[in-house]
């Protein structure tokens, strides 16, 4: 996806010491670049991209305790988590995956991401926007008003467009937004977190709200379907996609993405108090040419 984020140590010994062992790393050498790493944090204790890559270099090393210690020295020197620390300390086990605040990281990781964002996709095969279209309209042609969680570039509100009156997106990273605007697709656009906005909408604000691949960053989706609920008109629907796994709950993959279980899926929806129309098996971008396995959701408030 994107490169490896460098916050400097602000120490160019510190900062060759990293690039060095990056060196070693790509490589293939990971024993030498953790040592590299190591002596990077011990001449600057706060050097977070340090901490961070010395928890990535450990953790392929089979060294679970000594990576956790690394990631939590690296959210500690950064607290925004810029790196994505949470996500690695919830995989080796280190924290709950649903208290894992990625505001900081995901930010920072889509806006390095937002200039070749569609393209990227479009090499993943990636199908959420139609898919979701194609589903969404089995229940209805003509929306008129569309809230778009999490909306990155706009590919899902160029899929919606033609059926909607009125276009709102909202997205965490501020360059996302700007790629979106340049299409001039939506009526509105908001720079904010998805929970916090739809606590500002009004009551039946949205006769539509779809969340195109946005749960992969969101680890306890429960509350955004208690929270999308009375922003829906009665009768209206929201469409979402997620990655899925065959155990229970929500869990980090391979590829630091949140993956939920289709039992978590139902009961999220059920405690939301919405109706389940549509949860089918749909894989939305590929990952080395394999298919990810996925849910497409339909419900109705």
């Amino acid at each position: 996806m994107a490169v490896p984020l460098f916050i400097t140590s602000g120490d160019l010994i510190a900062d060759r010491r990293y690039d060095l062992a990056r060196a070693y790393a790509a490589d293939g050498d990971l024993a030498a670049a953790a040592d590299l790493f190591a002596q990077a944090v011990e001449l600057r204790p706060g050097f977070a991209s340090a901490w961070f890559a010395l928890g990535e270099a450990r953790a392929a090393l089979g060294d679970r305790d000594g990576a956790r210690a690394a990631f939590e020295k690296a959210q500690s020197a950064d607290p925004e988590d810029r790196h994505g620390a949470a996500l690695h300390l919830a995989r080796l086990g280190g924290t709950d995956p649903a208290t894992a605040a990625l505001h900081g990281y995901v930010r920072t990781l889509f806006d390095q991401y937002a200039p070749r964002f569609d393209r990227a996709l479009e090499d993943l095969s990636y199908a959420a926007p139609a898919l979701l279209r194609e589903a969404v309209t089995a229940h209805g042609r003509r929306f008129g008003s569309m809230l778009d969680l999490g909306c990155g570039t706009g590919l899902a509100g160029a899929a919606f467009r033609p059926h909607v009156d009125w276009l709102v997106g909202v997205d965490l990273s501020p360059k996302m937004i700007e790629e979106a605007r340049r299409k001039g697709l939506y009526d509105k656009l908001a720079v904010a977190d998805i929970a916090r906005f739809l606590q500002e909408q009004g009551d039946a604000a949205f006769h539509l709200v779809i969340a195109a691949d946005v749960f992969a960053y969101v680890a306890d989706l429960a509350d955004v379907c208690v929270a999308v609920a009375p922003v829906l008109a009665p009768g209206g629907l929201f469409g979402f996609t997620v990655e899925t796994h065959d155990g229970q709950g929500a869990i980090v993959g391979p590829k630091m993405r949140y993956a939920h279980s289709e039992q978590f899926i139902r009961d999220a929806i059920a405690d939301a108090g919405l109706t389940l129309l549509e949860l089918t098996r749909a894989s939305t971008r590929t990952e080395s040419r394999i298919p990810v396995p996925g849910l497409l959701v339909v419900v109705r408030r």
